[in-house]
């Protein structure tokens, strides 16, 4: 065995050769349990609103092409809200147009407030509350508002993936306005009222519905979206799942319970009507609907999809 002045001097050696010992790092590139670089954090609406307002006062639309404020993680950079997913709040006023283009990227829109519409692929698909609209990759599409208010969406997109693998890029129209009609039904959108009705089809306290396309697959292939009914007064079972979620509040007040992935710190996060919150990767996570009242709904966008096509699913319930 070597000494310890001559196992330094051999690691010496190994840098000017672009070459580190595996040894070394072992624990760190294959931990006991995974370990999201994103924590929980919640960005509550009556907060981050008055913000996207400001930008709409300021910010022309032919300055922005989107004019969108990013949740960013406070353990992370832009674009990711989690470590899989980027979430943002685009504000479109009255008769602007967002400009049409196409990228590499999967996107998801949940409608916040207003009324308004996205063209994809010659759809004009009109948007509204608790609308879930798919914006599949590489497709056109560019988005309107013939309202006399803002509208306001969550927009869920892929993009931390591409830090990663870097191939995503945009190509402008050559117009502002991708040729399209106007259509109730399409395959893309996923209006809130089919959505409300198959939650609560369902008996019992916690109803989950799964958004799915025409052919019962996932919206995307890297990100998939569900809906949840809590009840009044009540939690649902504690899960933890290798996913990681972004999290929206369509109705209600509650809070959820995130205990961190490795056993840690749990958080409290309060939500009510409109807020989003961060849940990372092998969170141990409960929901509580706090009113005896009134029912709860969130929706989760997530990324089952991207991991499930490399068998990396696990979880625990």
């Amino acid at each position: 065995m070597a000494t310890d002045a001559e196992t330094g001097e051999y690691l010496k050696t190994l840098p000017p050769k672009h070459l580190e010992p595996l040894w070394s790092q072992m624990s760190l590139l294959v931990p006991a349990l995974p370990k999201p670089v994103a924590e929980p954090h919640m960005w509550e609406y009556s907060e981050v609103f008055p913000s996207l307002a400001k930008a709409g006062e300021i910010v022309p639309e032919d300055k922005a092409e989107r004019r969108v404020l990013m949740l960013v993680n406070p353990s992370m950079k832009a674009p990711c809200t989690t470590d899989t997913i980027y979430a943002g709040l685009q504000l479109v006023n009255p008769g602007e147009t967002a400009p049409a283009h196409r990228h590499v990227a999967s996107a998801f829109r949940f409608i916040i407030d207003g009324e308004g519409f996205t063209a994809v692929e010659g759809q004009k698909l009109p948007l509204r509350r608790g609308d879930v609209v798919v914006t599949p990759a590489w497709r056109w599409h560019d988005h309107g508002n013939e309202s006399e208010r803002p509208v306001v969406w969550l927009d869920v997109l892929d993009l931390p993936l591409f830090t990663y693998a870097r191939v995503n890029f945009a190509e402008g129209y050559g117009e502002k306005r991708y040729p399209s009609q106007p259509v109730e039904a399409s395959e893309w959108r996923h209006p809130w009222s089919d959505t409300q009705k198959a939650l609560d089809a369902q008996t019992g306290d916690h109803a989950v519905y799964h958004y799915r396309d025409v052919a019962g697959e996932p919206l995307a292939r890297t990100l998939g979206a569900q809906a949840e009914r809590i009840g009044p007064g009540t939690a649902t079972t504690a899960t933890q799942d290798i996913r990681s979620f972004v999290y929206h509040c369509y109705a209600g007040q509650g809070f959820s319970m995130v205990e961190a992935a490795s056993g840690g710190e749990t958080l409290r996060l309060e939500w009510t009507s409109r807020d989003t919150f961060a849940v990372p990767a092998w969170s141990k996570v409960v929901h509580v609907n706090s009113s005896e009242t009134e029912q709860a709904y969130l929706v989760g966008m997530h990324d089952g999809p991207f991991l499930d096509a490399l068998g990396l699913r696990q979880s625990k319930t």
